[in-house]
């Protein structure tokens, strides 16, 4: 069976109680894991408000800043980990940024301030993280990432972000070869689109969405819960033997030929 119990979990990027990030957290807690979670610092404390009310139900032993701009920020949620818990067994990161500059118009316009920025965030922060996660993981470890389908096949609105997710995926895949031999597995779910507050940044969510039900095997979308499972899965010994990989949760979308 599916359990966590005595594992310890890193969650970033929970925004609000639509974040798929959320529903990661619940089924961790769920399976019996103990949570810290990040949260974007801003001057008038909202969102660590926003992120406090969501997070009481699960009781986490953490709630830290981390703006994975500023190194020092990084650093010290890592720390904050050690001194709580002393090891790290579990880290989710559900973190992607684009100006709209990058997701509308043409691709060749985007500009180079929005397209570093994007990377920086969507993309480098994980080998990042990885970074300060490696030691901490003493007793091997599960590094689980958000990524989609538009890092793969071009989808319209989305531009700079499939840039960033064809890194992250290719990230993915050097992370694990590189902490393969600490135990460590690296993973990404592609999730199907989902209405959250990243999503809406991206014109047409709405007929992406209804076009999935179209065409997906399933004739639906997927939940926040149900990409939860699938991170609780991968975080768990029941998928050991599981690293590098791309899982696609998206009710079968990725496999259709036509639309």
């Amino acid at each position: 069976m599916l359990d966590l119990t005595g594992k310890n979990a890193l969650v970033t990027g929970i925004a609000n109680n639509r974040s798929i990030a959320w529903g990661i957290a619940q089924q961790l807690h769920a399976a019996g894991a103990n949570l810290a979670v990040t949260y974007l610092p801003d001057e008038k404390g909202r969102f660590e408000k926003k992120v406090r009310d969501v997070v009481e139900p699960i009781n986490p032993s953490l709630i830290v800043p981390c703006n994975v701009q500023n190194e020092g920020q990084v650093e010290e949620t890592f720390k904050a980990v050690a001194d709580t818990w002393g090891k790290l067994d579990i880290l989710i990161h559900c973190l992607a940024f684009a100006d709209k500059d990058g997701l509308g118009g043409d691709f060749s316009a985007i500009p180079r301030d929005a397209f570093s920025q994007s990377l920086e965030i969507s993309t480098f922060s994980l080998g990042n993280m990885a970074k300060y996660a490696k030691p901490l993981m003493t007793e091997g470890g599960s590094i689980v990432t958000l990524t989609y389908l538009g890092g793969v096949k071009v989808i319209p609105n989305y531009n700079l972000m499939g840039i960033a997710k064809a890194g992250l995926e290719m990230s993915v895949r050097y992370l694990a070869s590189e902490l393969g031999p600490n135990n460590i597995r690296v993973n990404a779910i592609s999730a199907g689109p989902i209405r959250t507050l990243a999503s809406s940044a991206v014109g047409g969510i709405l007929d992406m969405m209804r076009h999935v039900e179209e065409v997906a095997p399933l004739k639906r979308t997927v939940t926040q819960l149900e990409v939860g499972n699938t991170a609780a899965f991968l975080s768990s010994d029941l998928a050991s033997g599981i690293t590098g990989q791309v899982i696609y949760v998206d009710a079968g979308y990725e496999i259709m030929g036509m639309g």
